[in-house]
């Protein structure tokens, strides 16, 4: 009897021990569950994440065969280097002629200088005359009135003065004609003022044959060679902008809550497997296109059918690459993975270095 009770207590406790296990089981299930939706959360992570950079179209702002080409594709330039150089004789000569007219202009101003000058003095003298035949005028009026001049006399000073009086006209109108042709506006003269532009236009265009590299980049899609006539404005090849690269991380919507800009980030690529990089958060997208809803022709494009299954959507969130290291070249286009701290940049500077050995 009192075997079978053992048995039975023995039973009884291995199945309160069971239960504990059990439910301590769950207990811990649930926690674990819990931290785990709290870090999901906290720390949101995607893989639809992909490097970018900057990419500028190089195109002259001249048109002209292409005589130099000192660079191959997917080679690195840096800010100054020569890209290529159009012929710039044609524009060479256009400078020539802007400076020829140039120096012509200032001789011509000279003459009209000279030209202003000599009609005011003849302005001058006009006046000196027509004020001394108005005051010989004025002693001879008295001396008709009592018969000492004839009438002939004075008739002839009157003549004389009425001369003067027209040289005077002719002269100033002279003067006038002269300083419009001078262009003289204040401090400034017009007619130097317009072929100095024309000069400055020309070097520009000198200049503008040889087209450099604004900044330390890669070259991509160079697809010419030396003889090739370039026009203006159409790009001859692009330039991956090697000063600033980014992640554009697809996060779903339901995750941007837990997402501002100076979040700090741990970046994997897959051509990197080994090692992260910091980045921090720039900026979280505001807008989507959605073909369901968008407008044709002034009305709204509605899909008539409903999915059962709603999918969040995904927004751009972008994310600055911090420290780029020589010895993990970025590249466009390279896939990532994306984990979100959650901290300022500040305080996740000092968290964990730019590159680690283990993820």
């Amino acid at each position: 009897m009192s075997e079978a009770n053992g048995a039975r207590a023995g039973i009884a406790m291995r199945r309160i021990v069971a239960r504990l296990l059990f439910a301590a089981v769950l207990l811990a299930d649930a926690v674990l569950g819990a931290q785990v939706v709290r870090l999901y959360y906290l720390h949101p992570r995607t893989d639809d994440a992909y490097v970018r950079a900057n990419i500028v179209d190089v195109a002259p702002q001249v048109s002209g065969t292409i005589i130099a080409l000192p660079l191959r594709d997917d080679q690195h330039v840096r800010a100054g280097d020569l890209l290529f150089a159009i012929d710039p004789r044609p524009y060479q000569a256009e400078l020539d002629l802007a400076q020829a007219r140039l120096a012509l202009t200032n001789l011509q101003i000279e003459a009209l200088d000279r030209a202003i000058g000599a009609a005011r003095a003849r302005a001058r003298a006009a006046q000196a005359e027509a004020d001394y035949q108005r005051q010989y005028l004025a002693r001879l009026v008295p001396l008709e009135k009592e018969e000492y001049v004839t009438a002939n006399k004075v008739a002839d000073v009157r003549s004389r003065l009425a001369a003067a009086r027209a040289a005077v006209d002719q002269a100033r109108n002279e003067v006038g004609q002269a300083q419009k042709q001078l262009g003289q506006l204040g401090d400034i003269n017009a007619r130097r003022a317009e072929a100095e532009a024309r000069v400055y236009k020309a070097k520009l265009n000198v200049g503008y044959c040889e087209v450099r590299a604004q900044f330390d980049g890669y070259v991509t899609n160079l697809n010419t060679t030396i003889g090739q006539y370039a026009n203006a404005g159409h790009a001859v090849l692009s330039l991956v902008d090697n000063r600033k690269w980014y992640v554009i991380a697809n996060f779903r919507e339901t995750f941007l809550s837990h997402i501002a800009p100076g979040m700090t980030a741990r970046v994997y690529l897959l051509g990197y497997p080994n090692h992260r990089f910091r980045g921090v958060v720039e900026g979280v997208g505001w807008a989507l296109y959605q073909s369901n809803g968008a407008t044709m022709s002034g009305l709204a494009n509605v899909a008539p059918t409903l999915n059962w299954v709603r999918l969040a959507q995904r927004f751009p969130v972008r994310i600055t690459l911090e420290g780029a290291d020589p010895a993990f070249p970025f590249r466009m286009g390279a896939t990532a993975v994306v984990t979100i701290d959650g901290a300022p940049a500040s305080a996740a500077g000092r968290g964990f270095p730019l590159h680690s050995q283990t993820h």
